[in-house]
């Protein structure tokens, strides 16, 4: 076990900012017990006067394997674009360093999956994910009534959440925004995947997905800003999963149907649950004929098959990010389960990569697809665009 965890940012914008800010601020709820800020990075020279503003004693690098190599982490965190996870995470684990990778993981499977193998072969070292959404108490309780089963079995699965909007300004801001050789991708990337993290950890993952997208709809961009993604669980379980970022008014609700009642999400603040006092199944096969002529008139009294039951969740700014700080730092130290293991996080590139390769070839794809198939087709589009590096 390690005395404590004394932790190195990578990349001081909005992300790596905020973190820094619960140390800056001594903030109660982080637990400083078991972690300290050590050292940040960043290649951008304007961060390091700001750095030595906001931290006048504290270790900058401009080189992140300079910091590696120092002595002064034995943890990072990767607040850096999506291409540089992998290679930043890799060499991390190399030198021994703890890794708590932002998400996306990675672009796509087969860098992810290298990651993953190096975290295996260095086992001494901690590889987490930060999915702050899975200390998130709503979906926590999602999860917990999915896996007793409390609305039966899972018949299927819907997510609206375009919520996201972001105006052109957004993506001008930086030459390797929403392009696929810079950021690998649009919403899918870079907005959503918490969610398509949370489908799975909720529902399972699917076998097989057929998607439609649009590329810069409405926007000046190459990449995807509109998603309709169908998924089939196998055994007659779908689902759907619908995000975009050019719906300045936005729907955020998450329908799970059961074989025994439904649960709804909605504003990711609101959870209703509505339980069958029977099965469906045995509900239609008992139902007598004068109270399904009721129900065609609208006189059933619906509270006589349906409990229901409502629970408001209040977010508490930045306490999902502590959350995964201090037991990312409490797994290292004191031997605590990790919320989310690194290796988790290829489920939600894994379904990214199988709702754009559906788009791109115009069909069905399974979700465990070829891997060498998406990677062609993804650096075909990086060609196209010209400005970066095919990937390998």
């Amino acid at each position: 076990m390690t005395e404590k965890v004394k932790l190195g940012i990578i990349g001081y914008g909005a992300e790596g900012g905020m973190y820094a800010g619960f140390f800056a601020k001594n903030d109660e709820r982080l637990d400083q017990n078991v972690i300290e800020l050590a050292a940040i990075c960043d290649n951008d020279p304007a961060k390091k006067e700001k750095v030595a503003q906001d931290f006048p004693e504290l270790p900058f690098f401009d080189n992140y394997l300079d910091m590696l190599e120092s002595g002064v982490v034995n943890a990072i965190v990767t607040t850096v674009p999506h291409y540089e996870h992998v290679k930043m995470g890799m060499d991390a684990l190399k030198y021994g360093i703890h890794l708590l990778g932002e998400k996306p993981v990675g672009v796509y499977t087969k860098e992810v999956e290298r990651l993953i193998a190096a975290s295996k072969e260095y086992s001494d070292t901690t590889f987490a994910i930060f999915f702050n959404q899975r200390t998130n108490p709503l979906y926590r309780r999602v999860k917990e009534l999915m896996d007793n089963k409390e609305i039966g079995d899972l018949q299927r699965a819907t997510w609206i959440i375009t919520t996201w909007w972001r105006p052109q300004g957004y993506y001008n801001q930086s030459n390797w925004r929403a392009t696929w050789g810079g950021e690998g991708g649009g919403v899918l990337v870079n907005q959503a995947p918490h969610q398509l993290d949370l489908l799975q950890w909720i529902c399972g993952k699917p076998e097989k997905v057929t998607a439609k997208l649009q590329y810069g709809a409405g926007r000046d961009i190459a990449v995807e800003n509109e998603v309709n993604a169908l998924l089939d669980f196998g055994n007659g379980v779908t689902g759907s999963f619908i995000t975009c970022t050019h719906d300045m008014i936005g729907t955020d609700r998450f329908e799970i149907f059961g074989s025994k009642g439904k649960i709804v999400v909605e504003d990711s603040k609101r959870l209703t649950v509505k339980k069958l006092v029977k099965a469906e199944e045995e509900l239609s096969e008992t139902m007598s004929m004068e109270d399904v002529v009721k129900l065609f008139m609208g006189q059933m009294n619906m509270s006589d098959y349906v409990e229901e039951t409502v629970e408001e969740f209040e977010t508490v700014m930045g306490q999902q990010h502590i959350d995964v700080l201090n037991n990312f730092a409490n797994h290292i130290v004191n031997g605590e389960e990790l919320l989310a293991p690194g290796e988790d996080g290829i489920n939600g590139v894994r379904l990214a990569n199988s709702i754009h390769l559906s788009s791109w070839l115009d069909k069905e794809v399974d979700y465990n697809h070829d891997k060498d198939l998406y990677l062609d087709e993804l650096n075909k589009r990086i060609v196209e665009e010209g400005k970066f590096e095919t990937k390998a």
